[in-house]
């Protein structure tokens, strides 16, 4: 039995509170392919700055640091960087990409890695600091660039080797997350057909929502680049089928059915409603609850089958309450299973595609799946989302965020 372990306070679905954390801009940059898509030769600063200018502006696609602003960047009282791959130099490097955004150097800037939900960790970061009282505005954000710090240049731990080969759970925390991905797959007899369809299901949802001008709003550009191009609207099952499994000999995990090595990064601006009220700032979604849970590492793709109902139950809502999903599809194993173990309507999950068509970089997955699903949730006139994910070295991560009903909002 896996008891989760809560990262943050509770929160409750009370009256309006001039303290309640809200929501005013999420913004991203277009997801492009590693190394070979249209952001491969760009540091993670330049995405990052993008990324920060963007989340700041009354109006995000227009170009340069100039307003008009939501908030004077000078009033930002911290920001939270979520990054995985960079080196020690990363966090130099992302302040450096603060102050190149025109965000003075009066504001302060943190990095951190939770890994895949580094993020999501970020903007939980801000929320904390705004729910204590420390902050009252702050922008958490997530950048990766895997063109230019690639996942298998990453360096082994630095730790005691003898004695952690005396620990097997230790030693699972270095199982390759396509390993981890077969694990799953193994332990709940899952079928290859039943993932390959789903991949092409994410394909295809990602592909009309692109056709449809669904992404056009949440993201900004970066120089000439303005869309996400991992995008496979001729996916089929009959091609997926024929992809070789990459980790196991008769394997279930393929190419074909994994996230994409993705460049990208993601900002989300958050203050109080009392602050947002004061300065007449639209509330796009109140943040209403946040969890992180530890799961066995050898199959550390269930994490959000445990971290969505820890997160669920501190904001005293059900499955059912929840209108959409964004989960990350780290591998179509994982996600499915989660979906299936947690009862889900798979029509809520993902309507927009996930990462397995939209890709996955690392850092920035977690803030990127609150701007998707803050539009979704405003598209389509419903209330509740859940971001989740799961996290290497066996953890899973949820928020949930709440768009109110415009009455409510004044």
């Amino acid at each position: 039995k896996i008891t989760p372990m809560s990262f943050s306070a509770r929160y409750s679905p009370s009256a309006p509170s001039p303290r309640d954390v809200v929501i005013v801009s999420a913004v991203r940059t277009p997801l492009c392919r590693a190394r070979k898509g249209a952001l491969a030769k760009l540091p993670p600063s330049t995405l990052l700055s993008a990324a920060l200018k963007g989340c700041l502006k009354v109006n995000p696609h227009a170009g340069g640091s100039d307003g008009p602003f939501l908030v004077d960047p000078s009033e930002v009282q911290d920001i939270a960087v979520g990054n995985v791959l960079s080196p020690a130099s990363g966090a130099a490097a992302m302040r450096m990409a603060q102050l190149a955004a025109g965000i003075p150097n009066n504001v302060p800037l943190h990095t951190l890695n939770r890994q895949c939900s580094s993020g999501l960790q970020a903007v939980a970061a801000i929320a904390n600091a705004i729910q204590v009282g420390d902050i009252d505005i702050g922008i958490g954000c997530g950048v990766e660039s895997m063109s230019t710090h690639p996942m298998n240049k990453m360096p082994m731990p630095d730790v005691d080797w003898d004695v952690m080969n005396e620990h097997t759970e230790a030693m699972d925390c270095l199982t390759p997350m396509g390993v981890t991905s077969e694990n799953v797959a193994n332990d709940y007899g899952l079928k290859r057909v039943e993932l390959d369809a789903f991949a092409v299901e994410s394909h295809r949802r990602a592909a009309q929502a692109q056709a449809m001008g669904k992404f056009k709003d949440e993201i900004v550009p970066v120089g000439d680049v303005d869309k996400d191009d991992g995008i496979r609207a001729g996916s089929t099952l009959e091609k997926l089928s024929k992809l070789p499994p990459v980790f196991a000999e008769n394997g279930f995990t393929t190419a074909g059915n994994s996230s994409q090595l993705t460049d990208g990064a993601a900002a989300v601006l958050l203050m109080t409603r009392a602050e947002a009220m004061k300065r007449r700032l639209p509330i796009r979604a109140v943040w209403k609850s946040y969890s992180v849970v530890g799961v066995p590492p050898r199959v550390m793709g269930i994490g959000p089958a445990y971290a969505i109902p820890d997160a669920l139950k501190k904001a005293n809502l059900s499955v059912s309450d929840i209108d959409v999903y964004e989960i990350n599809e780290a591998f179509a194993s994982q996600a499915t299973w989660c979906m299936d173990k947690l009862g889900l309507d798979r029509s809520k999950v993902n309507p927009n595609g996930g990462a397995i068509a939209l890709g996955h970089p690392l850092g920035c997955t977690g803030a990127r799946q609150i701007a998707t699903l803050i539009r979704e949730l405003e598209r389509t006139g419903k209330r509740y989302g859940v971001v989740s994910m799961c996290i290497g070295t066996g953890m899973g991560a949820a928020a949930i965020i709440e768009v109110e009903p415009t009455t409510a909002r004044f």
